[in-house]
């Protein structure tokens, strides 16, 4: 990814903190769309100058299509764009409101969609591009009170793979990774300490992530990976 510019969506969280220093030790010159500032500051303390100074943040609301087009206009090129944005919530599907179920799509596909549709028409112009997103091992074996959240993963896993049948022939490949619970310390403090050892570590992920944004991966295309730990 040396020299390459990267869309880095959801790169100042749990699994950003893990993902970014990763892209930036390849070369990347990374956008960073962020929407909580303290989530900035804590990426800023945990990189070093050197690779601040190929950091650029960015406020913008991910579920807004015009906010999503002026991000990836102020870019110029976008080489690779990087989707970690997601959420997660559970409840019985019989109890569960649909004003929370569409707050899930938004946020986990509608945002993805989104970024993919306005990354991928540069990355046409360019004849270039690198599409990476997180599903869930939900995606492929949904789980009981875990309607939404599965659901919309599933649609990030079919979109990235209508994507990648789209760019058949391109230099543009697009791939997701399943992951299963990632050691962050969100996940810790909601989910306890008990079998973190035996999750993903946002570093492990990251690996994986930087693979498929790489131009070494110019023969995977509308792969669904699953990096599930010991869990």
């Amino acid at each position: 990814m040396q020299g390459k510019q990267v869309l880095l969506a959801g790169g100042t969280g749990g699994l950003g903190l893990g993902v970014t220093p990763a892209v930036l030790a390849r070369g990347g010159e990374v956008t960073i769309p962020y929407h909580d500032a303290q989530e900035v500051d804590r990426l800023k303390s945990y990189l070093p100058p050197a690779d601040l100074a190929r950091v650029r943040c960015v406020p913008a609301d991910l579920r807004d299509e015009a906010a999503v087009t002026q991000l990836v206009e102020t870019m110029g090129r976008v080489d690779v764009l990087i989707q970690l944005v997601g959420g997660f919530s559970m409840g019985p599907t019989h109890e569960y409101s649909f004003e929370q179920w569409q707050q899930d799509f938004s946020l986990n596909l509608n945002t993805t969609f989104l970024l993919c549709k306005h990354s991928l028409r540069k990355m046409r112009e360019q004849g270039y591009g690198r599409i990476v997103t997180i599903g869930s091992r939900g995606a492929v074996a949904p789980a009981g009170q875990l309607a939404a959240y599965c659901a919309s993963k599933a649609g990030v896993v079919a979109l990235t793979q209508a994507i990648a049948a789209e760019t058949t022939g391109l230099n543009i490949t697009a791939n997701t990774v399943l992951p299963s619970i990632i050691d962050t310390p969100t996940n810790r403090a909601s989910m306890g300490n008990d079998q973190a050892d035996q999750w993903v570590k946002p570093e492990s992920l990251a690996a994986t992530i930087c693979f498929l944004a790489s131009e070494a991966a110019i023969d995977l295309r509308g792969a669904a990976i699953p990096v599930y730990g010991n869990v």
